[in-house]
């Protein structure tokens, strides 16, 4: 009998530990690179500006990252959100991406900081609905609320290469990175996506640093170059796109960094490959 109690409770125990474990909520649906040769006619797409900001989920209660961190807004940021799930960025303005993880990656969030940051909400998931009725739904639910700082990213239908390459260039000429383009008829799905691509005037990918390679020059004693592995194993150096503190102090072994390039060379290495950004936890 007290062997049969002392099953139950480990049963009970595991079980209870089971139940109370963390589990993943994000769920993001991320963006595959948009090949004119290969994806649908450009009529079936929704397409709106790529934001360079930080991707914020908001689960109904809070922010979190899509790798599940939570995000620390004030009180009065997200006070008027509703107990439905959103995507969107969390943005304050072009070219301005360094300052804005800086005030979003704060623990104590600082509304003097804060007052510069917008939402802007770019998806409204669920699990039946296709995207082009996503959008309306985000759009009427941000017309509701009705707060400056919470905004709907606004979606565009194009027939022709041409008008979305017009589109296209005066993003970039705006000084903004990109666009995106939704398949209007895709359900939601978490994880790398058809559904979503992204187009931007270079490609980038990200890759871990393996070695630091001294400098010479003007650059004796500091960075030269990092040399880096991605995911699927190609190692190769990026030397250019630093800033003076940053060679000093350079993102450190095992860091993951963004980094952009044009192509590929005949021997299959990034072309012109050039830093970006230190990914720093999310």
């Amino acid at each position: 009998m007290r062997n049969g109690l002392i099953t139950i409770w480990l049963l009970l125990t595991a079980f209870s530990c089971w139940a109370t474990e963390p589990q993943l909520t994000a769920n993001a649906q991320l963006a595959k690179v948009y090949q004119q040769d290969k994806a649908p006619a450009i009529s079936n797409y929704l397409v709106s500006e790529k934001f360079d900001g930080v991707r914020a989920i908001w689960t109904g209660t809070e922010f979190i990252t899509r790798n599940d961190n939570v995000i620390h807004a004030p009180a009065w940021f997200v006070a008027d959100l509703p107990n439905l799930r959103l995507d969107g960025e969390l943005w304050t303005k072009r070219g301005d991406f360094a300052a804005l993880s800086g005030i979003v990656r704060t623990l104590q969030p600082l509304d003097s900081d804060w007052q510069t940051v917008t939402y802007q909400v770019f998806d409204m998931p669920d699990q039946t609905s296709p995207f082009q009725e996503r959008y309306q739904n985000y759009l009427n639910l941000v017309n509701r609320i009705n707060r400056s700082h919470i905004r709907a990213v606004q979606q565009h239908h194009f027939t022709t290469e041409q008008a979305l390459s017009t589109f296209f260039e005066q993003v970039i000429e705006q000084g903004g990175e990109g666009v995106m383009l939704h398949l209007a008829t895709a359900i939601h799905k978490s994880g790398r996506s058809d559904a979503l691509l992204k187009l931007k005037p270079y490609m980038d990918n990200e890759a871990v640093v393996i070695e630091h390679l001294p400098g010479k020059g003007k650059y004796q004693n500091m960075l030269g170059a990092l040399r880096v592995v991605t995911a699927e194993g190609l190692q190769f150096t990026i030397g250019t796109g630093f800033t003076d503190q940053q060679r000093q102090t350079p993102p450190a072994i095992g860091a993951t960094i963004t980094y952009r390039y044009h192509g590929f060379t005949k021997n299959g290495l990034p072309r012109f490959a050039s830093f970006i950004r230190e990914r720093k936890a999310e």
